[in-house]
């Protein structure tokens, strides 16, 4: 039977991998490790827990039976004791000692940080990748000389991979981000109901003992940092922080699929298109920009997601209260599952845009009497001209062009006005060698030269053992 997903980020937006996190079994699989570890900790520090218990808590934890723990929930309405309550059906010997101690947030919050912190290295894997795939575009076309845009209007002249650049660096501060949130993920720890490890106390009797209980339940899972202080519950700020860098990366994504989209009408750069691919079902010609159009559909939810968090943080009432827990059920994952769909889009696409250099030359030639008129300008003052009257007659000259263009589709005619009037002193071949395109895009080259060089090179360095070849195909 064709597996069904509850959500369409599951299946046909999401990897696998992301999805495989975000399912019930890693969910329930990790509460019983944790069980596992709290276990072994009350057993190091003195409560009389045998190895056998352990080791049959062990060797149940991928067991679970999904309708005996529906069947309980719906009697005891708690999703957490109904779970205590399977595992102690597989555990018998250890039925006892399971959850001993530890509040329902024990398991749930601490299962919510290792996940995100796994989830957080699939984002950061993608994100290189996608680098990756930028810095190799924008060093082939670093020299492919094109129009830039201000407003969407023609503006001074770049390059392809200088405008590439603009994406990448996007990026690099949203890894950057992505690291420092990462390396200050921090469990929850196990601090009972208020915070206050009460519990621990009275079955302990030994505050030097309790204190040590975090420290070995979070090596245990592979962290080293526990939150000095809690309510029932680690501050919510964390999940805000961790969405925040999920809609900085849908932000940075968005705009290169405008980008994009933008260049695609302009008919300069296109996204891949499969031989088989229908680009409309009822015009048979067009190649419209889906994959680009999906970015910004699915980065758009990302962007709304991590308000969520937000609002929670901020209405969290003193040490804990439970309207949190619906919605950071849904906004956690979904806010992975989209941003994870953005960025196999983004992986896709940006590792075979394809440059139509023939148009953008095209583009570039229509404008460049326009984009050269500071050269010229300067080339006529140095031959004696006043800079404010010459600056006064391109501009009439350069209104007067355009309405040409616009109004009648002729030619740009700006060359031949400016070499007529003897007050240039340029003769039209002066004129046309000073609108050289190539000579007019600045330190564009030696720019992208630089930036990879300095900034992209050392992150590609750093993760190069991320770079690899994983699975970029999309649902058309």
């Amino acid at each position: 039977m064709e597996k069904i997903y509850v959500t369409p980020l599951s299946g046909r937006y999401a990897s696998k991998e992301m999805d495989e996190i975000w399912s019930a079994d890693a969910k329930y699989s990790t509460w019983r490790k944790l069980w596992v570890a709290l276990a072994e900790t009350e057993k190091e520090l003195g409560i009389n827990i045998t190895d056998e218990q352990i080791e049959e808590m062990k060797a149940h934890i991928n067991d679970i039976d999904y309708d005996v723990v529906a069947k309980r929930e719906k009697e005891c309405r708690h999703d957490v004791m109904a779970h205590v309550y399977e595992f102690g059906t597989k555990c018998p010997n250890a039925k006892g000692i399971i959850h001993l101690g530890a509040t329902s947030c024990f398991v749930t919050d601490n299962t919510d940080v290792i996940l995100m912190n796994k989830a957080l290295e699939i984002i950061k894997e993608k994100l290189v990748l996608v680098i990756s795939n930028l810095r190799k575009f924008a060093l082939e076309n670093k020299d492919v000389t094109c129009l830039g845009y201000t407003h969407f209007q023609p503006a001074q002249l770049t390059t392809v991979g200088k405008r590439a650049t603009l994406w990448i660096q996007d990026l690099l501060e949203d890894l950057e981000e992505l690291e420092f949130v990462q390396s200050h993920m921090k469990l929850l720890g196990c601090k009972g109901t208020t915070g206050t490890q009460e519990s621990f106390m009275k079955l302990f009797k030994d505050e030097e003992k309790v204190k040590q209980i975090d420290g070995k339940i979070a090596e245990k899972m592979g962290f080293n940092k526990v939150f000095a202080v809690s309510g029932q519950t680690y501050t919510r700020k964390l999940d805000t922080r961790v969405l925040n860098v999920l809609s900085s990366i849908a932000q940075s994504a968005s705009k290169f699929a405008n980008d994009m989209r933008l260049l695609q009408h302009e008919k300069e750069l296109e996204e891949p298109f499969e031989k088989g691919q229908i680009g409309s079902s009822a015009m048979a010609y067009k190649r419209n920009p889906m994959r680009s159009e999906r970015i910004n559909s699915l980065s758009r939810h990302v962007m709304v997601l991590s308000q969520d968090p937000a609002i929670t943080a901020a209405t969290q009432w003193l040490e804990r209260t439970l309207d949190d827990s619906a919605n950071k059920r849904i906004c956690v994952p979904e806010a992975f599952l989209a941003i994870d769909g953005v960025l196999v889009l983004y992986a896709n696409i940006s590792s075979e845009i394809v440059v139509y250099k023939n148009v953008i030359r095209t583009n570039l030639m229509q404008e460049l009497p326009f984009m050269g008129t500071e050269e010229i300008l300067m080339n006529a003052v140095l031959k004696g001209g006043d800079r404010q009257e010459l600056h006064e007659k391109i501009r009439v000259y350069s209104m007067e062009a355009a309405r040409e263009v616009k109004e009648y589709g002729r030619p740009n005619d700006l060359v031949d006005r400016i070499a007529n009037d003897k007050s240039f002193g340029l003769t039209k071949e002066e004129i046309l060698k000073a609108l050289n395109p190539d000579n007019l895009c600045g330190r564009a080259v030696h720019q992208v030269e630089d930036f990879i060089k300095e900034e992209v090179n050392p992150v590609i360095t750093k993760y190069k053992d991320l770079i690899k070849d994983i699975d970029i195909e999309v649902n058309v």
